[in-house]
């Protein structure tokens, strides 16, 4: 198979039959093959000629088919198809134990890391079980709606964080993702999400997104598949306790939120995945002596502009810009006091919601649908603070649950602010220090009720300074970017996880049988990496071999019993060098005596007498 890059088509309705004849001008063969696009992305430094760039893998029935001609072209290289395998299966003498919970590995939290965990672990036989605190994706949709109309209230375990398919199921759905994996897990990742109903084209894109409207469908499939591998999900579970029964065994006390039982769950390896807003997760793990540090994440607000002025500056306004799909930006800026400022989870054509996920809380994140064909482009505009400003905001105290304490602190004021609902404002009157009395050229599009408030009082002064900065240069890159009726909201605080649940380079915690993974634990930013961070952490799992509980060995076992034991050993280990003796038994060696030779060798003379 051989690769071809950089082949430019300009922006045109029919690119199909243009990439066509550009592959077969390239190779000039009369042999039979077959192309896949590998990567598409799109050039748009000149707005009068508008170019895709493709990358293609082309295969042909006979290696002895590939044209010379092609080897001198620094576009062309041979490239193979490599598939991503799980490294590891469930050994054939722990099948007759999965059925007792110890041998199986727990799972908690439903989203991307925890579900790819499950994934693997379920198709290499280890029939893991989930635990996730939210609702199935049908139920909590349903309560998620409910609560943007202001039907019902806000529902403390199935609302935008929790429930299945994490706080990325309402979002964009992006698979962006800026880590390197030279072993295919991404790759693997995104094959996954097709086979569950992703659309085929997050395959190649640059910039690739599911959509929340089509991601709850990929989510449902992917639980059907675990289920259908042995795997266990049960919604509605939560971790509300974490000890050790012994040196080799965990016990997880599981709430049933829908009975309010309890019960206590018995494993050897537990995945931790339960999200970046799992606030009560982490003080139980705190005080239980789960290693954690306080990390910097980021913190801003929400802007709205109309897509329609973001398309024109990002494609321009040629007929070829017409054709093209609801532009994106991504904006960088190092304030005057040295904070980064940039912006994060752009949804183009889509939704600002209400991520609330308690009482008096005001959060907002991003979301779009599939079509991404709503009126007005939004992303965050966020500012990086670190664990010296939580400690400068007095809240030194709370140790490694500091940065909570922080997010829970602008959260509270942003509440207050609106009554209860998101705040709002325009940038002119953000600048100024003002409430606004009336929107401008651009109507907000927001899931969940607003009302205009000061989103100056909502966050500290360096986040607010910092924020006004960055948007006045970004209109440098794309105009019209710092129009005073661009609208505000507030606020965005869930950027990444507050703290880090530390482990070691084989993904343990030192609480032996915890394996701290993706978004929550301070591991991944985003669905993609924390896909990864769930496999990655599914392959440690797999490999793990719980340490020996000598007080389960030995007991009050005597000397002669330990004897027996240590004897066996031996024979265990002889027997695996010799594979003769471990078939067979031991094999007696006879004894012959030397009259007994003799008469042997005087009947085969008698015999062989000439």
């Amino acid at each position: 198979m051989i690769r071809i890059n950089q082949i430019k088509i300009p922006v045109q309705k029919d690119e199909t039959s243009a990439l066509k004849k550009k592959i077969q001008k390239t190779l000039r063969t009369n042999h039979p093959y077959t192309y896949q696009i590998v990567r598409k992305s799109l050039d748009a430094r000149d707005k009068g000629n508008l170019l895709h760039i493709y990358t293609v893998d082309v295969e042909f029935e006979r290696s002895q088919d590939i044209p010379r001609n092609i080897i001198d072209n620094k576009n062309i290289m041979l490239t193979k198809d490599e598939k991503y395998t799980f490294p590891h299966r469930c050994r054939d003498d722990c099948n007759e134990k999965t059925d007792v919970s110890i041998y199986r590995p727990v799972i908690i939290g439903a989203g991307p890391a925890g579900y790819f965990a499950a994934l693997q672990l379920a198709c290499a036989g280890y029939r893991p079980i989930v635990y996730e605190r939210g609702k199935c994706v049908e139920e909590r949709t349903r309560d998620v709606e409910g609560f943007w109309q202001g039907e019902t209230p806000i529902c403390a375990n199935s609302n935008v964080s929790f429930g299945e398919g994490g706080a990325g199921t309402f979002s964009d759905g992006k698979l962006n993702t800026g880590i390197k994996d030279k072993y295919g897990r991404i790759q693997a990742v995104i094959d996954d999400f097709i086979r569950f109903g992703a659309s085929e084209e997050i395959g190649y894109l640059n910039k690739p997104h599911i959509g929340t409207d089509v991601l709850k469908h990929v989510m449902k499939e992917m639980r059907e598949e675990i289920r259908s591998f042995g795997g266990e999900i049960h919604f509605s579970h939560q971790l509300t306790a974490i000890s050790h029964r012994s040196d080799t065994c965990l016990s997880l006390t599981i709430k049933d939120l829908q009975n309010e039982q309890t019960i206590v769950v018995e494993t050897s390896a537990c995945i931790l995945a339960i999200g970046h807003s799992a606030r009560d997760t982490f003080a139980m793990l705190q005080a239980a002596g789960v290693t954690m540090e306080a990390k910097s994440f980021a913190m801003g607000l929400r802007i709205e502009h109309s897509q329609a002025m973001v398309n024109a500056s990002q494609y321009g306004t040629s007929g070829q810009a017409k054709l093209l799909p609801a532009a994106d930006y991504k904006m960088t800026y190092r304030s005057t006091k040295g904070r980064s400022v940039y912006s994060f989870c752009m949804c183009p054509g889509g939704f600002v919601v209400n991520a609330s996920s308690g009482e008096g809380q005001s959060v907002v994140n991003g979301m779009s649908n599939h079509g991404r064909d709503e009126e007005n482009a939004n992303s965050a505009i966020v500012v990086n603070v670190t664990p010296e400003d939580f400690a400068a905001d007095g809240f030194a105290d709370y140790g490694v649950l500091a940065g909570v304490e922080f997010q829970k602190k602008y959260e509270h004021l942003a509440y207050e602010a609106g009554n209860g609902k998101i705040p709002v404002q325009l940038f002119a009157d953000y600048k100024a220090n003002r409430v606004s009395t009336e929107f401008g050229s651009v109507k907000p599009n927001i899931r969940g009720g607003y009302q205009f408030a000061n989103l100056n009082k909502c966050l500290p002064a360096y986040i607010n300074d910092a924020i006004i900065e960055g948007i006045l240069d970004y209109d440098r890159k794309l105009k019209g970017f710092s129009s005073g009726d661009a609208v505000l909201s507030g606020i965005e605080s869930r950027t990444s996880s507050p703290v880090r649940i530390v482990r070691d380079e084989t993904y343990r915690s030192d609480y032996a049988g915890l394996f701290p993974c993706g978004e929550g634990a301070g591991y991944a930013g985003g669905i993609t990496s924390a896909a990864v961070d769930g496999i990655k952490v599914a392959e440690a799992v797999a490999a793990y071999t719980p340490p020996v509980d000598l007080t389960e060995v030995i007991g009050d076992t005597t000397l002669m019993r330990l004897n027996r034991i240590f004897a066996d050993v031996c024979k265990r280990k002889e027997d695996k060098i010799d594979p003769v003796r471990s078939k067979f038994g031991k094999i007696e060696k006879e004894e012959v005596t030397m009259s007994e030779k003799l008469v042997d060798i005087k009947a085969f003379m008698m015999e062989h007498e000439e």
